[in-house]
């Protein structure tokens, strides 16, 4: 699977995990150099706590675009240290 915004790879993995139609990343297989920590969190009953990042890409920002579960409740436990996208990054295989 592939991930990529603004003309760029952000991130691409073959051990995607999928919850809920997205595809979470393992965070080794995304590139760090666009990622911009962001203060946004939000809560999921079952999965917990989201942190996000923004994207910075060639001078372009995406704020918010990409989330993880740092530390998430035991049910979403398999997705600690993956990220998941939106806000119009495309992920394709």
């Amino acid at each position: 699977m592939k991930a990529t915004w603004n003309n760029q790879v952000i991130a691409e993995s073959n051990d995607t995990i999928v919850v809920e139609n997205n595809h979470y990343f393992p965070k080794d297989s995304v590139k760090a150099e666009y990622l911009k920590s962001s203060p946004t969190h939000t809560t999921c009953p079952w999965k917990g706590l989201a942190s996000y990042y923004s994207l910075d890409v060639d001078g372009a920002q995406n704020p918010d675009a990409a989330w993880y579960y740092p530390d998430p409740k035991p049910a979403a436990a398999n997705i600690t240290d993956y990220v998941a996208f939106w806000k119009g990054v495309k992920v394709t295989q």
